[in-house]
């Protein structure tokens, strides 16, 4: 896979896939996948952003399938409402990129539900919408479920005894356990296909340090993290090349279920995707499974029971 790029992205004809997100890397990674032939669900919170994403794709690939719905992550019963018009309007969904998120809010929020608002849409909202469509997903040849994590993954805690932040509020750090959680989720969701035989194949992946908005847009332009994205730009490489080892994990046969990818380069910041290192916060399938656990409970669901 030494330099994987778009070039290498295989046909995508005859397959649906749901991407989350309307702008950076979720509207990269839906311009190349209708590119490749895919009809792609662009599924975002904001109809006047999903316009703009459309017209963007059409006039990159004219003749594009691709459409827009809307999805807030952080509403579970907007969660259900998407997955309940999904079921009404189609047979099967190939490919889930669980991509949206919010980054570092500099103070606490909540979403409709009442959850901490980082855990509440990187993590819960992905992980309740994974589970309305698995019918959906099953019914595909081999369908693939990617999840985004992040380099801020590493530094992830889970702190099951303040889970919400409700005691303590540091943006980074919720933010490190909500891609922490992200990462995890991927990984057991591959343990109970595995076991439940679901035929389900779960990659996570990152991008690096990428130049999308979610910085400015969550900590706030004039944030030092927003400044460093301004100002410190040539750090950042292209939202196009941290979109790849997504586009990797979603496309490629040698992605493996169960895989982590992200950039090979400075300490995986930058360059073309390859495997990525998975911390080992991240391997405690005990922690894993009481947050599966924990998740259903506060997303107000069940996955099918394993066999």
């Amino acid at each position: 896979m030494s330099g994987w790029t778009l070039a290498d992205l295989p046909s995508q004809a005859g397959r649906t896939a749901i991407v989350t997100g309307t702008g950076g890397l979720g509207l990269e990674d839906a311009l190349a996948l209708a590119g490749a032939g895919a009809e792609v669900i662009v599924a975002g919170r904001n109809p006047d952003k999903g316009a703009a994403a459309l017209a963007r794709i059409r006039q990159t690939v004219p003749g594009a399938r691709v459409a827009f719905e809307l999805l807030d992550l952080a509403r579970l019963a907007s969660v259900a409402a998407f997955a309940e018009r999904m079921a009404g309007g189609r047979d099967r969904i190939d490919l889930l990129i669980n991509n949206a998120a919010v980054m570092a809010p500099p103070t606490r929020q909540v979403s409709a539900d009442g959850h901490e608002l980082q855990f509440a849409t990187n993590h819960l909202g992905h992980f309740a919408l994974t589970a309305r469509l698995l019918p959906l997903l099953r019914r595909a040849d081999a369908p693939r479920i990617v999840s985004l994590s992040s380099v801020a993954a590493r530094s992830g805690r889970l702190a099951f005894d303040d889970l919400q932040a409700e005691r303590a509020y540091r943006p980074m750090a919720v933010y490190s356990q909500s891609k922490l959680a992200c990462l995890m989720f991927a990984l057991e969701l591959q343990r109970r296909s595995d076991a439940a035989g679901w035929g389900l194949v779960s990659v996570a992946a990152h991008p690096g340090i990428a130049r999308t908005d979610l910085l400015p847009n969550g900590a706030g332009p004039r944030s030092a993290a927003g400044l460093a994205r301004s100002l410190l730009w040539f750090l950042f490489q292209p939202v196009a090349q941290g979109a790849l080892p997504t586009l990797y994990a979603a496309t490629a046969p040698a992605a493996k279920a169960g895989g982590y990818y992200g950039p090979v380069r400075l300490g995986e910041t930058r360059g073309a995707p390859g495997p990525a290192r998975i911390p080992v916060q991240a391997l405690d399938e005990a922690a894993a499974a009481r947050l599966w656990e924990t998740s259903e409970r506060l997303a107000g669901m069940r996955f099918p029971e394993a066999r």
